[in-house]
């Protein structure tokens, strides 16, 4: 067997040496579960082969990515060498979920405002309760 660079290569292969997940069982189903977009055509399989050029778009960790794939790799290298087979063309996140909790801010109140905490409680039924 040979180390040539291959012109094309199953979709599964691809996503898992661009490191884009930790196996390639990951990468197939994610191509099985038809959410993942070659060129704007839906696909299914994960045999489908890619060629320098084509554009992927998936959902991964609740962004969108858009991927042009520049290279192949004859092997699984590090994430240096992964980062060098692919264009990111993603879009910036415009907004922002409120109920992801990475974003997620926290309410706060103004003191004296609402109705009374715990702790505000306890501190009046004190004062109450020293005459």
């Amino acid at each position: 067997m040979t180390n040539e660079i291959p012109q094309s290569e199953r979709i599964d292969k691809w996503l898992w040496h661009a490191r884009f997940f930790k196996s390639r069982t990951q990468a197939s189903d994610l191509v099985k579960s038809k959410k993942l977009r070659l060129n704007s055509l839906r696909i299914s399989k994960p045999s489908v082969l890619v060629r320098v050029g084509d554009i992927l778009t998936f959902s991964k960790a609740n962004d969108v990515k858009v991927i042009e794939i520049l290279a192949f790799a004859t092997r699984r290298g590090p994430a240096s060498e992964a980062q060098l087979l692919y264009k990111d063309l993603s879009p910036d996140p415009i907004f922002h979920d409120p109920l992801d909790p990475r974003t997620m801010k926290i309410p706060t109140r103004e003191q004296g405002m609402g109705r009374p905490t715990k702790a505000d409680r306890r501190a009046l039924d004190k004062l109450r309760n020293t005459d």
